[in-house]
């Protein structure tokens, strides 16, 4: 009676027939058996019941924690900040809003470029050699400073303030512009080179250069029948490499030949790199070309993620001698400001940030300021090249311009595009008499001289420094 007491009590409001059965049932041995059944069954079925709600909450949770880290981590990779807000960061006491990055990269696609049909009918232009003209001479050799115990040799030289400010001026004068040896006794400040291979390039009137060092790329040839039989003859093509990356290159089955030659390429081997940063010691070809090839005319630089598909006479005709400029190399595909292009390095953390802060800094108390695209009299459609590939006459601006440029990847950090604005606006400001026939191109116009590839690998920034 008291269980059906009990019973009756939580059902209060199911009484009739369902209390009948209950009563009917409890006054039996077997209806006794039916109830506790029943209330076992009860039982272990709530059990159940909280059990599986239990897990599915658990589950629940554990699939937003995942998510969450998931946006977050997605975040941090694309955009250097969650794709949830909106991060305002302070570079050099400047204020940016930063916006989360596009999912989408965008897509970017070469143009059409009006070469002439072939290289039969070229003639340089009558004075095009008829640039500004002054005396450039190169320090060779830096003496140990008295009492300085300390002095080390450096490729780029030991350059004072002082001299740098003097180096602006385009007229006669001796300056630092890398190769730099120190006193006698002192070993090599870098990039040896064999004398066979030194012979060789200063036969060079017009070449076509790369480099690969720390084994970061491909070998990529040039398209061979996209070069003119004439080009094939008088132009060097030279790709520097170091002794790790021709060890993998012969690896890979590709060996020079006797004469040195991989296609196209003459391969030239460097010893003793200068820098320990691979993207620092790539700016040595790619600036100073008039240094290692004393006796050519015209150059052209390529990043070795390039194939150039296109002949180089060709390319100097369009960019320098239709234009009449003495220096050409294209706009950035993206950005067009230093403020933009510093946000992007550190975002990527492509360089030490301190080093970059120091160098724009600098550069902002010594007159860089932000691009302006609506101002008619600024002086370059963009503040921040594509500097892959550049086409050059080798004039003493241009000559000038390099060793300026290399000078501040020597003494700033090694990402180009940080210092090219400043170099070519001071160099402009300091020498208003004296133009510099700089042609900032179009970047789809690059994209249609090559094709484009990734890196092997990327060199590892010099984080530390």
């Amino acid at each position: 009676m008291a269980l059906y007491r009990h019973n009756s009590e939580l059902l209060s409001e199911r009484r009739g027939i369902f209390g009948a059965v209950f009563k009917s049932l409890g006054q039996s041995e077997h209806g006794f058996r039916v109830v506790r059944r029943g209330r076992r069954f009860g039982r272990i079925t709530k059990q159940r019941f909280s059990f599986w709600v239990f897990s599915l909450a658990v589950c629940f949770l554990i699939y937003w924690a995942l998510l969450s880290i998931k946006m977050l981590f997605h975040g941090k990779m694309e955009g250097g900040i969650s794709s949830l807000s909106e991060v305002q960061q302070e570079t050099s006491g400047l204020s940016v809003l930063k916006q989360p990055r596009s999912k989408h990269r965008k897509i970017h696609h070469p143009c059409e470029v009006e070469f002439r049909a072939s290289v039969d009918d070229l003639v340089e232009p009558k004075d095009f050699m008829n640039f500004t003209k002054f005396s450039l001479g190169y320090i060779s050799r830096e003496e140990k400073l008295f009492g300085n115990n300390l002095f080390e040799p450096r490729f780029g030289g030991h350059q004072t303030l002082e001299e740098r400010e003097k180096s602006f001026y385009a007229r006669n004068q001796t300056l630092h512009c890398g190769f730099v040896k120190g006193p006698e006794g002192y070993l090599s400040t870098g990039f040896d080179l064999d004398e066979k291979d030194k012979i060789y390039m200063n036969t060079c009137g017009v070449v076509v250069s790369s480099c690969i060092f720390g084994s970061s790329d491909f070998l990529r040839r040039p398209t061979s029948k996209q070069i003119s039989d004439y080009s094939k003859k008088s132009v060097c093509f030279v790709m520097f490499v170091d002794e790790q990356t021709l060890s993998k290159l012969s690896s890979e089955g590709n060996v020079p030949d006797d004469r040195g030659f991989i296609g196209l390429w003459r391969i030239v081997t460097v010893r003793n790199l200068p820098y320990e940063d691979m993207r620092r010691t790539g700016k040595v070809p790619k600036f100073l070309s008039h240094r290692l090839f004393p006796s050519s005319r015209y150059s052209i630089w390529l990043d070795s993620k390039m194939r150039l598909q296109t002949d180089p006479m060709l390319i100097i005709e369009y960019f320098l001698w239709r234009t009449g400029s003495e220096y050409a190399i294209s706009n950035h595909y993206d950005r067009h400001c230093v403020w933009e292009e510093v946000l992007q390095n550190k975002r990527l953390n492509k360089y030490n940030h301190s080093a970059i802060d120091e160098q724009f800094i600098f550069y902002q108390s010594d007159g860089l300021t932000k691009f302006d695209p609506s101002d008619p009299n600024t002086p370059l459609p963009s503040y921040v090249p594509e500097g892959s590939f550049i086409v050059r006459a080798h004039t003493p601006m241009s000559n000038l311009f390099s060793c300026l440029w290399f000078n501040e990847i020597d003494r700033f950090t090694s990402r180009d595009q940080l210092s090219f604005a400043y170099t070519y606006l001071k160099l402009r400001r300091m020498n208003p008499d004296k133009p510099f026939f700089l042609n900032m191109f179009k970047d789809c116009e690059r994209r249609a001289l090559v094709k484009l590839f990734r890196h092997r690998t990327v060199p590892s920034p010099p984080l530390s420094s």
